[in-house]
């Protein structure tokens, strides 16, 4: 996949991480664990910026999936976002987190309708889904604003550091999305 720049407005940009964002993602990464760790599994194994390097680099190297992106705000690193991609299915399932200094700004909802339009207009997609724990009010809050329909629940269906949790799984199809941006 190719990198991506995007301005959102309001000093807020998406890019592609390079290997030279490694320092700085990490440092945020390392500030926020206590947010990070009820919900991302990746978190405990994520202990010196050679970490996020690799990450970074196994993003780099996938031709289909479009992880490892940072948001900058007034250029200051604010959080991550991703959209992991299934060619044969049409569909992408999208993944974020956002530092505290930056959360309640509607940053990662912004972020989120920029990834949508790329996946519908410009991968061809279908279906974006967005899944969250069933505790994890704030991602839940994201799917609902954008107008994504709670489809179901895995029970068990995820694995965090704090352990098990209910899934919840979240969709919309690209002609719902269509009919919302208008």
């Amino acid at each position: 996949m190719n990198p991506i720049y995007w301005e959102l407005g309001d000093g807020i940009a998406v890019r592609t991480y390079t290997p030279d964002d490694a320092e700085e993602a990490f440092a945020l990464v390392d500030a926020n664990r206590d947010r990070l760790h009820p919900w991302m599994i990746w978190e405990p194994q994520t202990r010196v910026p050679a970490d996020t390097k690799a990450f970074i680099e196994r993003c780099l190297a996938s031709e289909t999936d479009l992880e490892g992106n940072g948001i900058w705000v007034d250029g200051r690193l604010a959080g991550s976002m991703g959209l992991r991609v299934d060619v044969s299915d049409a569909g992408a399932e999208i993944g974020y987190w956002i530092g505290r200094d930056f959360e309640g700004r509607g940053i990662i909802t912004r972020a989120c309708r920029r990834f949508f339009d790329f996946a519908f207009d410009e991968l061809g997609l279908h279906r974006v889904e967005l899944c969250a724990a069933d505790t994890n009010l704030r991602s839940r809050a994201v799917a609902e604003r954008l107008g994504m329909r709670q489809e179901g629940v895995l029970r068990g269906g995820v694995r965090t550091p704090e352990g098990f949790f209910d899934l919840v799984i979240y969709g919309i199809l690209e002609d719902e999305w269509r009919a919302r941006s208008r």
